[in-house]
């Protein structure tokens, strides 16, 4: 009889779930939508009931498209997008819309913390910066200017800890994700009131949920979830993990030899080692899913979803398909952008539409335009400025490591070659592409196969479940050509800084 794992996966605009095999084979996959909401400037929030029935839909289809029988699989897991801030009261229910980790309603808060230098005394214990998408900065926000809804939430859940939630009845933080919240204290991997403290929101501990780690069992489907989901009854559910975590485990990541490049809505770049890095030139260090190992990540919302918004407001129908044509837009997007001679675009794309890693005011921009220019020579900026910001991400890691051997490439834009040589040319780094569609799901699958017994432990189940599909050389060629062009992208930056501080 066969068996299998179901993980699922909910970053910044799909619901993912996908169904795989004990050696990390995947079966079936479904994914659905999920509508960010922004009421006011600044604010980026879903429906989180909408977000458990895209995910609840999303298995269903799952299920459906496999046929494998729900009694097969041995055990769920889930990833899910970091900080934001998911409250549910002492009846289970959302006491607000969830808030997605690109919110920045907080930023004030933040620009207080920094001046008056609580960033620095908590940082030896946090081992991030701050930043308002972050649940302390949040929770401050809603201390001031929602008091009665705060009142009501009896717990403060991550995203995908939601979703165990509703898989399960059962409350917990799951450790990888908890970490990367500046609320707690990532050298003991435990709460502590000194963190809250600094950050004048001590009263806010009665929200934080017991901690667990990623492949702990932490529950299993109730009969309500089975109901909705199409899963059976009782199928053991594990703590799963941060989805950047996911992605170094699904990148076969479990020690210092490799890098990790995760392109979603946030472009995270990311290594593991033994000791934690705790800089103040470091965005964040959180505790890995390996015990006794730890995440250095450099990261902002200036990745793929530049381009996602692209697509969406000047190309195709909002499905993935070309109106009447019934070809992927994404096979458009290639072959403009190929189109156009690197040696020839000189246009500069800031991808500052939901967020920045330049200055907090920041906003996207399109610099250089001419006449003779098309939606070629801007589609290969959008490409070019995603790539840079990573390369931004990448150079600053660096300091603190030497090169790796490789950097194992996930997120949809893995998926074009072109873009993925654009990024190995840029970086002068080879870059390999794991095996799979889904990577996120893959590590919350890998978490599950730990969780349940399948593998008996982290790297002995990345060995078993991941491989490498392809893997893609630096031209040397490219070399100076996009130094040039990346210095050009820094000039423009650094040119608009002023603007930016009155805007």
């Amino acid at each position: 009889m066969s068996r299998y794992l179901l993980g699922i996966d909910n970053g910044g605009t799909v619901s993912k779930a996908a169904l795989f095999t004990l050696d990390g084979n995947e079966v079936a996959t479904a994914g659905r939508k999920i509508a960010t909401l922004e009421p006011k400037p600044g604010h980026a929030e879903r429906d989180a009931d909408g977000l458990w029935r895209s995910t609840a839909e999303a298995i269903r289809e799952v299920l459906a498209k496999s046929g494998v029988n729900p009694c097969d699989i041995l055990c769920v897991a889930c990833a899910g997008h970091g900080n934001g801030l998911y409250l549910i009261g002492d009846d289970g229910r959302p006491v607000r819309n969830g808030i997605y980790s690109t919110d920045s309603r907080a930023l004030d808060y933040v620009a207080r913390w920094r001046a008056a230098g609580v960033g620095e005394r908590a940082l030896p214990k946090t081992a991030q910066c701050l930043w308002p998408g972050q649940p302390n900065a949040l929770l401050a926000w809603l201390r001031d200017h929602e008091p009665e809804i705060l009142a009501r939430a009896r717990w403060a859940l991550m995203c995908k800890d939601y979703i165990r939630f509703r898989l399960t009845s059962e409350v917990c933080a799951e450790l990888t994700d908890m970490s990367g919240t500046s609320l707690m204290n990532v050298v003991t991997a435990g709460y502590d009131d000194s963190v809250l403290e600094l950050f004048g929101i001590a009263d806010m501990k009665r929200l934080l949920p017991p901690l667990v780690k990623s492949a702990d069992l932490c529950g299993k489907v109730t009969a309500q979830a089975a109901a909705e989901t199409g899963l059976a009854a009782g199928t053991p559910v594990a703590g799963g993990l941060f989805d950047i975590d996911a992605c170094g485990l699904a990148a076969g990541m479990v020690d210092e030899r490799l890098m990790t490049l995760v392109a979603g809505t946030w472009g995270c770049n990311l290594y593991v080692a033994r000791e934690p890095l705790i800089d103040k030139d470091l965005f964040m260090t959180s505790c890995y899913a390996i015990s006794g190992w730890h995440l250095m990540l450099e990261g902002s919302p200036t990745s793929a979803g530049n381009l996602e918004w692209f697509i969406a407001e000047f190309l195709g129908d909002g499905t993935g398909k070309l109106p009447a044509q019934g070809r992927s837009v994404y096979d458009l997007c290639t072959e403009l952008v190929a189109s156009a001679d690197a040696r020839d675009s000189r246009l500069v794309f800031l991808p500052f539409l939901y967020g920045s890693n330049a200055h907090t005011a920041a906003k996207s921009c399109l610099i250089g335009l001419e006449g003779r220019h098309n939606r070629a020579h801007v589609l290969r900026a959008v490409y070019e400025g995603i790539v840079f910001a990573h390369h931004w991400h990448v150079r600053r890691l660096l300091q603190f490591r030497p090169p790796p051997d490789a950097i194992r490439f996930t997120g949809g834009a893995a998926r074009s070659n072109l873009w993925v040589q654009m990024f190995a040319d840029c970086f002068q780094i080879p870059v390999e592409i794991p095996a799979g569609t889904e990577l996120g799901a893959l590590g919350a699958a890998i978490a599950a196969a730990v969780a349940c017994g399948c593998h008996a432990d982290y790297p002995q189940a990345v060995k078993a479940m991941t491989r490498v599909a392809r893997r893609q050389a630096p031209d040397p060629t490219m070399k100076d050509l996009y130094a040039a062009k990346y210095a050009r992208y820094l000039e423009v930056i650094h040119a608009l800084e002023n603007v930016w501080g009155k805007w």
